[in-house]
């Protein structure tokens, strides 16, 4: 399913008015010439697949899981990305050299910082600010490019305006970043990564670098090409990423026929999606498919499995419970939480969305 990573929406009820959309794709300038030579592009290859059966599930024998939560992943200010202040349905967040105002549905508390720190802002989201149309940019200082350089931990990747507010990174998955890169290191063997719903490329970039081979899968082709682009500008050209424009869930049916396993699965899926072929996705309704054929592409020796979900009415504890009922007999480790980011003036915590991951 496309990941339309580039509207997401906060996991708490909606706005007055607001209603339930797909997210639409990101807006992306054409790959340089010389990035599509050095990359190849996976295009889906299932036009001959006969339509698989619907999966059927059935509840797993075996001891649950240990359990650990709740479990509250922070991301503090740091060089590359500070959420500067937030309130009254905005957030003021510093992006490398940029100072940017975007709205915040989950800002309902007062403003910290004065008007003035504010007014500094270097671009402002205005126009659509329930995330269900598109809105526009306003440039209160001098009108600034579609794209600019950014960084996270010293991998360089381009930042850029979309029509949907976001601006191609989620800072708040750092911690997920982080601690895949740990399992990659201290495994000491060769590590297999499948990043579904991967956007524009930053799990799979800071895998790659961590030393894994990594598969991404996006049914975008624009938010693929921007993962490639970032690929080039971080200097990673050479790691082995292979990039996949598909359908999430047929290409994860295929990789179950055709016996290919992963030691790392990430998946951030929509609350609604519809793939390049017109597929719906129902996050309530899919999920559970798609987590149980997560399960079944691991590798007899898995690392992790993440689930993140950013769209959702609901309790962590509800994919608290599916994740610890598809892994049951495995062992390891359920933890599942909130992420969140701290914010500078105040020190309050901003969530982002919920997640659970198995830990093996």
């Amino acid at each position: 399913m496309k990941s339309f990573r580039d509207k997401r929406r906060d996991n708490r009820p909606p706005a007055k008015g607001r209603t339930e959309h797909a997210r639409p794709q990101p807006e992306t300038v054409p790959i340089r010439p010389e990035a599509r030579q050095q990359r190849h592009e996976t295009k889906p290859d299932d036009r001959s697949d006969p339509k698989p059966a619907p999966r059927i599930l059935a509840r797993r024998e075996g001891i649950l899981p240990t359990e650990r939560l709740p479990v509250i992943l922070e991301v503090a200010p740091n060089q590359d990305y500070a959420l500067l202040d937030s309130g009254a349905g905005e957030k003021l967040e510093q992006y490398g050299p940029y100072r940017i105002v975007r709205p915040e549905g989950q800002a309902i508390w007062q403003k910290a910082l004065p008007a003035r720190d504010w007014d500094r802002a270097d671009a402002i989201f205005t126009g659509d600010t329930d995330e269900e149309g598109i809105g526009r940019w306003r440039f209160p200082k001098v009108p600034l490019g579609e794209t600019w350089p950014m960084k996270h931990d010293g991998i360089d990747y381009l930042g850029r305006f979309t029509s949907f507010r976001h601006v191609g990174v989620f800072p708040e998955q750092a911690s997920h970043w982080d601690h895949m890169a740990s399992l990659i290191a201290a495994a000491n063997r060769p590590v297999k990564v499948l990043n579904l719903f991967g956007y524009t490329g930053l799990a799979s970039l800071v895998a790659a670098r961590a030393g894994a081979e990594v598969t991404h899968v996006d049914a975008s082709k624009k938010a693929v090409g921007w993962a490639r682009e970032n690929q080039e500008m971080a200097g990673l050209g050479s790691k082995p990423i292979r990039w996949i424009v598909d359908d999430a869930v047929k290409f994860a049916e295929r990789e179950e026929r055709r016996g290919s396993r992963y030691d790392i699965i990430l998946f951030d899926p929509p609350a609604y999606g519809r793939g390049p072929k017109g597929e719906v996705w129902q996050l309530f309704e899919d999920l559970p498919g798609l987590t149980d054929l997560c399960r079944a592409i691991l590798t007899p020796k898995p690392l992790t499995v993440v689930l993140t979900a950013y769209s959702i009415r609901a309790s962590f504890f509800a994919i608290h419970a599916l994740m610890r009922d598809t892994f049951a007999g495995m062992g390891g480790t359920v933890e599942s939480g909130e992420l969140m980011i701290r914010e500078q003036s105040a020190g309050r915590a901003l969530s982002t969305s919920l997640f659970s991951r198995w830990v093996a």
